[in-house]
Protein backbone atom coordinates (compact mmCIF):
# COMPACT_ATOMS: atom_id res chain seq x y z
CA UNK A 1 0.00 0.00 0.00
CA UNK A 2 1.44 3.37 -0.96
CA UNK A 3 2.04 6.15 1.52
CA UNK A 4 -0.16 8.39 -0.62
CA UNK A 5 -3.15 6.10 -0.28
CA UNK A 6 -2.49 5.65 3.43
CA UNK A 7 -2.26 9.39 4.01
CA UNK A 8 -5.58 9.86 2.25
CA UNK A 9 -7.16 7.23 4.44
CA UNK A 10 -5.80 8.93 7.56
CA UNK A 11 -7.19 12.29 6.50
CA UNK A 12 -10.59 10.76 5.90
CA UNK A 13 -10.57 9.11 9.32
CA UNK A 14 -9.75 12.39 11.02
CA UNK A 15 -12.43 14.20 9.05
CA UNK A 16 -14.95 11.60 10.12
CA UNK A 17 -14.22 12.36 13.77
CA UNK A 18 -16.54 15.36 13.88
CA UNK A 19 -19.31 13.34 12.27
CA UNK A 20 -18.92 10.58 14.83
CA UNK A 21 -19.06 13.04 17.69
CA UNK A 22 -22.40 14.33 16.44
CA UNK A 23 -24.09 11.08 15.54
CA UNK A 24 -22.42 8.31 17.56
CA UNK A 25 -24.60 5.38 18.50
CA UNK A 26 -25.88 4.90 22.00
CA UNK A 27 -23.25 3.12 24.10
CA UNK A 28 -25.66 0.54 25.43
CA UNK A 29 -26.75 -0.26 21.90
CA UNK A 30 -23.12 -0.48 20.78
CA UNK A 31 -22.32 -2.95 23.54
CA UNK A 32 -25.16 -5.26 22.58
CA UNK A 33 -23.60 -6.23 19.26
CA UNK A 34 -26.33 -8.79 18.81
CA UNK A 35 -27.34 -7.88 15.29
CA UNK A 36 -29.65 -4.91 15.02
CA UNK A 37 -32.25 -5.16 12.28
CA UNK A 38 -32.20 -1.71 10.71
CA UNK A 39 -33.55 -1.56 7.18
CA UNK A 40 -30.77 -2.56 4.74
CA UNK A 41 -29.61 0.08 2.29
CA UNK A 42 -29.36 -0.74 -1.39
CA UNK A 43 -26.08 -0.53 -3.28
CA UNK A 44 -23.95 -0.21 -0.15
CA UNK A 45 -20.89 -2.10 1.00
CA UNK A 46 -21.49 -3.53 4.46
CA UNK A 47 -18.83 -4.43 7.02
CA UNK A 48 -18.76 -6.12 10.42
CA UNK A 49 -16.27 -7.44 12.94
CA UNK A 50 -15.93 -10.17 15.54
CA UNK A 51 -14.10 -9.19 18.73
CA UNK A 52 -11.80 -11.39 20.74
CA UNK A 53 -12.68 -12.10 24.37
CA UNK A 54 -11.53 -8.64 25.45
CA UNK A 55 -14.81 -7.24 24.13
CA UNK A 56 -15.62 -4.15 22.12
CA UNK A 57 -15.31 -1.87 25.13
CA UNK A 58 -11.79 -2.91 26.15
CA UNK A 59 -10.66 0.76 25.70
CA UNK A 60 -7.84 -0.64 23.62
CA UNK A 61 -7.49 -3.01 20.66
CA UNK A 62 -11.13 -3.94 19.95
CA UNK A 63 -12.31 -0.42 20.71
CA UNK A 64 -9.93 0.99 18.11
CA UNK A 65 -11.17 -1.49 15.49
CA UNK A 66 -14.79 -0.62 16.26
CA UNK A 67 -13.99 3.08 15.85
CA UNK A 68 -12.71 2.31 12.36
CA UNK A 69 -15.86 0.35 11.55
CA UNK A 70 -18.04 3.22 12.76
CA UNK A 71 -15.97 5.79 10.87
CA UNK A 72 -16.48 3.88 7.63
CA UNK A 73 -20.19 3.63 8.37
CA UNK A 74 -20.51 7.34 9.09
CA UNK A 75 -18.72 8.37 5.90
CA UNK A 76 -20.92 6.11 3.82
CA UNK A 77 -24.23 6.96 5.51
CA UNK A 78 -24.68 3.45 6.85
CA UNK A 79 -26.61 2.46 9.94
CA UNK A 80 -25.75 -0.11 12.56
CA UNK A 81 -27.23 -3.45 11.62
CA UNK A 82 -27.83 -5.62 8.56
CA UNK A 83 -26.80 -3.93 5.34
CA UNK A 84 -24.63 -1.43 7.21
CA UNK A 85 -22.04 -2.05 9.92
CA UNK A 86 -22.05 -4.11 13.09
CA UNK A 87 -20.04 -6.33 15.42
CA UNK A 88 -20.44 -9.47 17.46
CA UNK A 89 -18.73 -9.80 20.80
CA UNK A 90 -17.07 -13.06 21.78
CA UNK A 91 -17.19 -14.03 25.43
CA UNK A 92 -15.37 -17.32 24.88
CA UNK A 93 -12.92 -18.48 22.21
CA UNK A 94 -15.37 -21.24 21.30
CA UNK A 95 -17.73 -18.54 19.99
CA UNK A 96 -15.36 -17.32 17.27
CA UNK A 97 -16.50 -19.70 14.46
CA UNK A 98 -20.20 -19.28 15.20
CA UNK A 99 -19.96 -15.49 15.41
CA UNK A 100 -18.13 -15.30 12.08
CA UNK A 101 -20.71 -17.59 10.49
CA UNK A 102 -23.56 -15.49 11.86
CA UNK A 103 -22.17 -12.42 10.12
CA UNK A 104 -21.71 -14.41 6.89
CA UNK A 105 -25.33 -15.51 7.08
CA UNK A 106 -26.37 -11.89 7.58
CA UNK A 107 -24.67 -11.16 4.25
CA UNK A 108 -22.01 -8.64 5.28
CA UNK A 109 -19.64 -7.91 2.41
CA UNK A 110 -16.46 -7.83 4.52
CA UNK A 111 -15.93 -9.42 7.93
CA UNK A 112 -13.00 -8.62 10.23
CA UNK A 113 -11.54 -10.97 12.81
CA UNK A 114 -9.95 -8.76 15.48
CA UNK A 115 -6.89 -10.37 16.99
CA UNK A 116 -4.54 -13.28 16.34
CA UNK A 117 -6.77 -15.60 18.36
CA UNK A 118 -9.37 -15.53 15.57
CA UNK A 119 -7.03 -16.86 12.87
CA UNK A 120 -8.04 -20.51 13.03
CA UNK A 121 -11.76 -19.74 13.16
CA UNK A 122 -11.53 -17.19 10.36
CA UNK A 123 -9.57 -19.55 8.12
CA UNK A 124 -12.02 -22.37 8.83
CA UNK A 125 -14.98 -20.25 7.75
CA UNK A 126 -13.09 -18.61 4.86
CA UNK A 127 -12.21 -22.03 3.45
CA UNK A 128 -15.87 -23.03 3.57
CA UNK A 129 -16.95 -19.68 2.11
CA UNK A 130 -14.48 -18.93 -0.72
CA UNK A 131 -16.76 -16.28 -2.23
CA UNK A 132 -16.82 -14.21 0.95
CA UNK A 133 -14.16 -11.69 1.94
CA UNK A 134 -12.52 -11.50 5.37
CA UNK A 135 -9.73 -9.55 7.07
CA UNK A 136 -7.51 -10.67 9.93
CA UNK A 137 -5.84 -8.24 12.32
CA UNK A 138 -2.50 -9.15 13.93
CA UNK A 139 -1.95 -12.43 12.12
CA UNK A 140 -1.05 -13.61 8.64
CA UNK A 141 -3.14 -15.88 6.47
CA UNK A 142 -2.29 -17.23 3.02
CA UNK A 143 -5.91 -17.71 1.99
CA UNK A 144 -6.88 -15.62 -1.05
CA UNK A 145 -10.08 -14.32 0.54
CA UNK A 146 -8.41 -13.08 3.74
CA UNK A 147 -6.54 -9.76 3.95
CA UNK A 148 -3.87 -9.74 6.67
CA UNK A 149 -3.35 -6.50 8.62
CA UNK A 150 -0.13 -6.25 10.62
CA UNK A 151 1.67 -3.52 12.58
CA UNK A 152 5.21 -2.56 13.53
CA UNK A 153 4.35 -2.38 17.23
CA UNK A 154 8.02 -2.37 18.12
CA UNK A 155 8.45 1.09 16.60
CA UNK A 156 5.84 2.77 18.78
CA UNK A 157 6.93 0.80 21.82
CA UNK A 158 10.47 2.09 21.27
CA UNK A 159 9.19 5.67 21.57
CA UNK A 160 7.26 4.71 24.71
CA UNK A 161 10.52 3.32 26.11
CA UNK A 162 12.34 6.58 25.44
CA UNK A 163 9.56 8.50 27.20
CA UNK A 164 9.64 6.16 30.20
CA UNK A 165 13.44 6.26 30.50
CA UNK A 166 13.50 10.05 30.43
CA UNK A 167 10.60 10.48 32.85
CA UNK A 168 11.40 7.89 35.55
CA UNK A 169 12.60 9.18 38.92
CA UNK A 170 13.27 5.81 40.54
CA UNK A 171 15.15 4.37 37.54
CA UNK A 172 12.72 1.45 37.71
CA UNK A 173 10.39 0.85 34.79
CA UNK A 174 7.87 -1.93 34.18
CA UNK A 175 6.22 -3.69 31.26
CA UNK A 176 2.99 -5.68 31.68
CA UNK A 177 2.09 -7.91 28.72
CA UNK A 178 -0.97 -10.04 28.09
CA UNK A 179 0.01 -13.33 26.50
CA UNK A 180 3.54 -14.24 25.41
CA UNK A 181 2.89 -14.26 21.67
CA UNK A 182 4.72 -12.69 18.70
CA UNK A 183 2.69 -9.48 18.65
CA UNK A 184 3.34 -8.79 22.34
CA UNK A 185 6.96 -9.83 21.88
CA UNK A 186 7.24 -6.91 19.48
CA UNK A 187 5.85 -4.53 22.10
CA UNK A 188 8.28 -5.80 24.72
CA UNK A 189 11.32 -5.83 22.43
CA UNK A 190 10.67 -2.32 21.17
CA UNK A 191 10.03 -0.92 24.64
CA UNK A 192 13.19 -2.44 26.11
CA UNK A 193 15.20 -1.15 23.12
CA UNK A 194 13.79 2.35 23.58
CA UNK A 195 14.74 2.42 27.25
CA UNK A 196 18.22 1.14 26.44
CA UNK A 197 18.72 3.76 23.72
CA UNK A 198 18.78 6.57 26.28
CA UNK A 199 19.29 4.80 29.62
CA UNK A 200 21.20 1.53 29.09
CA UNK A 201 21.69 1.27 32.87
CA UNK A 202 17.97 0.64 33.48
CA UNK A 203 16.64 -2.92 33.45
CA UNK A 204 12.92 -3.20 32.67
CA UNK A 205 10.78 -5.31 35.03
CA UNK A 206 8.71 -7.56 32.73
CA UNK A 207 5.60 -9.47 33.77
CA UNK A 208 2.80 -11.21 31.85
CA UNK A 209 -0.80 -11.70 32.93
CA UNK A 210 -1.41 -14.66 30.61
CA UNK A 211 -4.75 -13.15 29.59
CA UNK A 212 -6.11 -10.13 27.73
CA UNK A 213 -9.45 -9.88 29.52
CA UNK A 214 -8.79 -10.06 33.27
CA UNK A 215 -8.24 -6.64 34.82
CA UNK A 216 -7.60 -8.21 38.21
CA UNK A 217 -4.45 -9.87 36.86
CA UNK A 218 -3.17 -6.58 35.48
CA UNK A 219 -3.87 -4.93 38.83
CA UNK A 220 -1.91 -7.62 40.69
CA UNK A 221 1.08 -7.25 38.36
CA UNK A 222 1.02 -3.46 38.74
CA UNK A 223 0.76 -3.74 42.51
CA UNK A 224 3.89 -5.88 42.63
CA UNK A 225 5.77 -3.48 40.38
CA UNK A 226 4.80 -0.23 42.09
CA UNK A 227 5.50 -1.82 45.49
CA UNK A 228 9.02 -2.67 44.30
CA UNK A 229 9.73 0.94 43.35
CA UNK A 230 8.70 0.99 39.69
CA UNK A 231 7.18 4.37 38.87
CA UNK A 232 6.23 3.97 35.17
CA UNK A 233 4.49 0.94 33.64
CA UNK A 234 3.82 0.38 29.95
CA UNK A 235 1.10 -2.18 29.39
CA UNK A 236 0.27 -4.21 26.30
CA UNK A 237 -2.38 -6.36 27.88
CA UNK A 238 -5.71 -5.31 26.38
CA UNK A 239 -8.52 -5.40 28.93
CA UNK A 240 -6.15 -6.78 31.56
CA UNK A 241 -4.29 -3.49 31.29
CA UNK A 242 -7.30 -1.71 32.77
CA UNK A 243 -6.16 -3.17 36.08
CA UNK A 244 -2.81 -1.40 35.73
CA UNK A 245 -4.66 1.90 35.50
CA UNK A 246 -6.86 0.96 38.47
CA UNK A 247 -3.83 0.25 40.66
CA UNK A 248 -2.05 3.47 39.68
CA UNK A 249 -5.16 5.56 40.33
CA UNK A 250 -5.71 3.97 43.73
CA UNK A 251 -2.15 4.82 44.73
CA UNK A 252 -2.49 8.39 43.49
CA UNK A 253 -5.75 8.86 45.38
CA UNK A 254 -4.20 7.50 48.57
CA UNK A 255 -1.12 9.69 48.17
CA UNK A 256 -1.44 12.73 45.86
CA UNK A 257 2.36 13.08 45.91
CA UNK A 258 2.94 9.54 44.63
CA UNK A 259 4.90 9.52 41.38
CA UNK A 260 3.17 6.76 39.42
CA UNK A 261 2.44 6.67 35.70
CA UNK A 262 0.94 4.33 33.11
CA UNK A 263 1.66 4.31 29.39
CA UNK A 264 -1.45 3.16 27.55
CA UNK A 265 -1.67 1.06 24.42
CA UNK A 266 -3.51 0.79 21.09
CA UNK A 267 -5.92 3.69 21.72
CA UNK A 268 -5.37 7.01 23.51
CA UNK A 269 -6.03 5.90 27.10
CA UNK A 270 -5.84 9.34 28.67
CA UNK A 271 -9.40 9.08 30.01
CA UNK A 272 -8.53 5.79 31.71
CA UNK A 273 -5.95 7.63 33.80
CA UNK A 274 -8.25 10.35 35.14
CA UNK A 275 -8.01 10.38 38.94
CA UNK A 276 -9.94 13.61 39.56
CA UNK A 277 -10.58 16.89 37.79
CA UNK A 278 -6.96 17.96 38.18
CA UNK A 279 -5.01 14.69 38.18
CA UNK A 280 -4.26 12.10 35.51
CA UNK A 281 -1.75 9.24 35.65
CA UNK A 282 -1.54 8.49 31.90
CA UNK A 283 1.90 9.59 30.76
CA UNK A 284 1.09 8.92 27.08
CA UNK A 285 -0.25 6.06 24.97
CA UNK A 286 1.24 4.08 22.11
CA UNK A 287 -1.29 4.35 19.33
CA UNK A 288 -1.79 1.32 17.14
CA UNK A 289 -4.15 2.61 14.50
CA UNK A 290 -6.30 -0.46 14.05
CA UNK A 291 -9.10 1.97 13.21
CA UNK A 292 -7.19 3.24 10.19
CA UNK A 293 -6.25 -0.26 9.05
CA UNK A 294 -9.84 -1.44 9.26
CA UNK A 295 -11.29 1.60 7.51
CA UNK A 296 -8.63 1.62 4.80
CA UNK A 297 -9.22 -2.07 4.03
CA UNK A 298 -12.98 -1.53 3.86
CA UNK A 299 -12.51 1.35 1.43
CA UNK A 300 -10.28 -0.73 -0.83
CA UNK A 301 -12.72 -3.63 -0.80
CA UNK A 302 -15.67 -1.36 -1.55
CA UNK A 303 -13.81 -0.08 -4.66
CA UNK A 304 -13.15 -3.61 -5.83
CA UNK A 305 -9.53 -3.62 -4.70
CA UNK A 306 -9.85 -6.06 -1.80
CA UNK A 307 -6.27 -7.08 -0.80
CA UNK A 308 -7.03 -10.76 -0.36
CA UNK A 309 -3.96 -12.90 0.27
CA UNK A 310 -1.87 -9.77 0.85
CA UNK A 311 -0.11 -8.73 4.07
CA UNK A 312 -0.32 -4.97 4.73
CA UNK A 313 1.92 -3.67 7.50
CA UNK A 314 1.44 -0.31 9.23
CA UNK A 315 4.26 1.56 10.99
CA UNK A 316 5.62 4.98 11.91
CA UNK A 317 6.48 5.86 8.31
CA UNK A 318 2.85 5.74 7.22
CA UNK A 319 1.37 6.99 10.51
CA UNK A 320 -0.12 3.63 11.45
CA UNK A 321 1.84 3.83 14.70
CA UNK A 322 2.34 6.91 16.91
CA UNK A 323 2.45 8.26 20.44
CA UNK A 324 -0.60 10.07 21.78
CA UNK A 325 -0.66 13.60 23.17
CA UNK A 326 0.89 13.60 26.65
CA UNK A 327 -1.37 16.49 27.74
CA UNK A 328 1.59 18.31 29.22
CA UNK A 329 2.93 15.38 31.24
CA UNK A 330 6.08 15.11 29.12
CA UNK A 331 8.28 18.26 28.86
CA UNK A 332 9.19 19.81 25.53
CA UNK A 333 12.82 18.71 25.54
CA UNK A 334 11.83 15.06 25.94
CA UNK A 335 9.16 15.40 23.26
CA UNK A 336 11.79 16.86 20.93
CA UNK A 337 14.05 13.86 21.57
CA UNK A 338 11.18 11.48 20.90
CA UNK A 339 10.46 13.30 17.64
CA UNK A 340 14.08 12.85 16.55
CA UNK A 341 13.87 9.12 17.18
CA UNK A 342 10.55 9.05 15.30
CA UNK A 343 12.13 10.60 12.22
CA UNK A 344 15.11 8.27 12.30
CA UNK A 345 12.96 5.16 12.66
CA UNK A 346 10.56 6.28 9.90
CA UNK A 347 13.53 6.98 7.62
CA UNK A 348 15.06 3.56 8.29
CA UNK A 349 18.09 4.99 10.07
CA UNK A 350 17.15 3.02 13.20
CA UNK A 351 15.83 -0.52 12.90
CA UNK A 352 13.91 -1.48 16.01
CA UNK A 353 14.17 -5.16 17.01
CA UNK A 354 11.02 -7.26 16.74
CA UNK A 355 12.12 -9.97 19.13
CA UNK A 356 13.44 -9.94 22.66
Amino acid sequence: MSKRKFGLALSMVLAAGTILGACGTDKAKDNEGSGATDTPKEDTFSIAMVTDTGGVDDKSFNTSAWEGIKAYGAENNLTKGDGGFDYLQSKEESEYPSNINKLVQRDFDLIFGIGFLLKDALEEVATQRPDNNFALVDEVSDLPNIASLMFKEQEGAFLAGVAAARMTKSDKIGFVGGMEIPVIDRFEAGFVAGVAAVRPDIKVDIQYTGDFAKAELGKMAANRMYSSGVDIIFHAAGGSGNGVFAEAKERKKADPDAYVWVIGVDSDQYDEGQVDADTNITLTSMLKRVDIAVKNTAELAAKGDFPGGVVTTFGLADEGIALADSHGAIPEDVLAEIEEFTKKIAAGEIEVPEFK
